[in-house]
């Protein structure tokens, strides 16, 4: 399930600093000037998942692989971004190949480091890209409204259900909010996300701090925090310095270091569970000794949709799963003794599948 996430902001906020620690590589050049990122970066980072590593211990798995989810470093968007300044076009197209946006905001102050606007204020910051996203929603819209009209007025049905949610969506910007925040039924969300608007994506909100605020966040961290939650999305305080210089080191000198800073994790990790909840996705498990192993579906997947995620043959031919809760394959030390306690369920075609869920699949 390859799902991406568009890492989004003004130039210099310390996006690419961010990729660089999200991917450990650098591969995106993290200069002190705009546009510095020229194509897209992707990088396919693991999700961090500790359960993996009990999974493995408890059936003696000889290899772990996690979930996985795709960033995209995409270049810092300036004011009139949307009209096509500073190779805006190029990189709003970027934008809309993804499935959702992190939107970076600068939330620390460094006279090194230049700012565009020559100020140090996120929420403005933040502004200026989502006003962009808005006006590059908008020419799209109306300028694909006009044949769509008359194909509506011509008696194409499709045409007219689309002209709906266009107009929809323009009422929306026009009022200045987001297509995100527009109340789309369960009929209507297929041709919805069909329009491609970059301000319906899924959003979440990364405060980047200075490192001695890297824990519990700042003044500046905080307006970002306020402002995601009367958008309803997520933030989250990371200091993407700290993240990097955390990105070259081994495990032990990593918990060295996050100790000297009083951090239980890096910032990173939560960023990157943020995304994969802002997705929609959750995991399953699988457990062998050959390898412990985490499956990426959505949130409401039954087990015939969970099993196609390995194979679509295991889907087509689906006849049950038998399935052991986290807990309970933990608690019983693995599938034997799950079995024996009646902890094993034999789960059939209606079967939501539930987080952390260990499961076997039969099929014909």
């Amino acid at each position: 399930m390859a799902l991406k996430v568009a890492i989004v902001g003004l130039p210099n906020v310390g996006k690419s600093t961010l990729f660089n620690a999200l991917t450990k590589t650098a591969a995106a050049q993290a200069a002190n000037y705009p546009f510095c990122t020229i194509e897209p970066n992707t990088g396919d980072v693991a999700v961090p998942e500790p359960r993996l590593k009990v999974l493995a211990e408890i059936a003696g798995s000889k290899e772990i692989i996690p979930s996985r989810i795709t960033f995209v470093d995409i270049a810092g968007l300036v004011r009139g971004a949307s009209k096509g300044e500073g190779l805006g076009n190029q990189f709003l197209a970027n934008i809309r190949d993804c499935d959702a946006i992190a939107f970076v905001a600068r939330c620390f102050v460094d006279d090194d480091i230049t700012h565009v606007e020559d100020r140090i204020d996120p929420i403005a910051d933040l502004e200026i890209i989502e006003t962009e996203l808005m006006l590059a929603d908008m020419e799209s819209l109306e300028r694909r409204r006009v044949q769509m009209e008359k194909r509506a007025k011509a008696g194409d049905k499709e045409s007219q259900q689309n002209l709906k949610l266009v107009d929809l969506a323009l009422t929306q910007l026009h009022a200045g909010k987001p297509a995100r925040t527009a109340e789309i039924s369960k009929e209507d969300r297929k041709a919805w996300d069909m329009l491609q608007l970059l301000t319906a994506l899924p959003a979440l909100y990364v405060a980047n701090v200075d490192e001695g605020s890297a824990d519990k966040g700042n003044e500046l961290s905080d307006l970002v925090a306020a402002r995601a939650a009367k958008d309803g999305a997520k933030s989250v305080v990371i200091s993407a310095k700290i993240d990097s210089e955390l990105a070259v080191l081994d495990e032990a000198e990593q918990l060295e270091f996050l100790e000297t800073l009083g951090l239980a994790e890096p910032g990173l990790n939560r960023l990157i569970r943020e995304a994969y909840a802002l997705l929609g996705l959750q995991s399953y498990f699988t457990v062998g000794p050959k390898e412990a192993r985490a499956w990426t579906i959505h949130v409401g997947d039954t087990a015939p949709q969970a099993a196609g995620v390995i194979h679509t043959d295991f889907e087509k031919g689906f006849i049950r799963a038998e399935t052991i809760a986290y807990d309970d394959y933990v608690a019983l030390r693995g599938e034997a003794k799950a079995r024996e306690a009646g902890k094993l369920r034999a789960e059939g075609k209606s079967y939501v599948v539930k987080d952390g869920d260990v499961m076997n699949f039969l099929f014909n």
